[in-house]
């Protein structure tokens, strides 16, 4: 009987050591690629509330220019913008007429209107009005708070369409972090979606998140078989003594 009990926690000492190895594997391998492949931002300005509020801490995915699609929230870097991390949201890629607004207030890209229900204004699109045509290798980028946002629109000059090139573009903001209460996933940009090339997929960023929970999860819980065995040892073996204390 002491040899089944010897084997059944040789078990479970090998089984909690392996729980503790897998779970070292998907906490650290899943860090280090989000640290790979994330670079985190803190928020200085409101220009993007209240999808990213003032003060917010984002994480963006370290993305080439070429794969911004419309709709995506990026962070660049431009030096006719201050040669300091920008984030905005792209609603117009090269050849793309970009005009506001239509007869609800809406942004129409190539003519065709686009539903923003992220936008924070009562003005809806924009306050004001334009209409230009990106050059190829650029990017048209607004704020969702139009009414407080420095971006595209006041940039537009008689020679010049306001746009970014492509290759300023560091990142695509995929989640906040800080603080907890807004803790989560940007809103999709749908109003993009049926546009040539449609919108961007999320990032591995939730997988990620997962495989380090579930490997925080398998290190607890291996790391605590050996004081849980212990115990239930002891107690069985007072719980034996006492009935033989019992029996005499």
């Amino acid at each position: 009987m002491g040899g089944a009990v010897d084997g059944g926690r040789g078990r479970g000492r090998l089984l909690s050591g392996v729980a503790v190895a897998v779970g070292c594997v998907l906490f650290l391998g899943g860090f280090a690629l989000a640290a790979l492949l994330y670079q985190p931002y803190t928020v200085p300005t409101g220009s993007m509330a209240p999808a990213v509020a003032a003060g917010d801490r984002v994480l963006a995915q370290r993305v080439d220019g070429d794969d911004v699609r419309r709709g995506d929230v990026v962070v660049f870097r431009d030096e006719t913008w201050g040669d300091i991390p920008m984030l905005k949201r792209v609603v117009g890629v090269g050849g793309d007429e970009v005009a506001c607004c239509d007869g609800d207030g809406r942004l129409r890209i190539n003519g065709e209107p686009v539903a923003e229900p992220y936008v924070h204004s009562r003005h809806g699109a924009s306050a004001t009005g334009f209409d230009v045509t990106v050059p190829d290798g650029e990017l048209f980028v607004l704020g969702d708070d139009r009414m407080d946002s420095l971006d595209s629109r006041s940039h537009i000059t008689e020679t010049q369409t306001g746009t970014v090139p492509r290759d300023t573009v560091e990142a695509r903001v995929e989640a906040t972090v800080w603080p907890l209460g807004r803790l989560g996933g940007l809103p999709s940009p749908g109003g993009f979606a049926e546009l040539p090339g449609g919108i961007s997929e999320r990032g591995p960023l939730r997988p990620l998140c997962w495989a380090m929970g579930g490997g925080a999860v398998l290190i607890f819980a291996g790391a605590a078989y050996g004081p849980l065995a212990r115990r239930v040892s002891r107690t069985g073996h007072r719980r034996r003594a006492d009935a033989a204390g019992g029996a005499q």
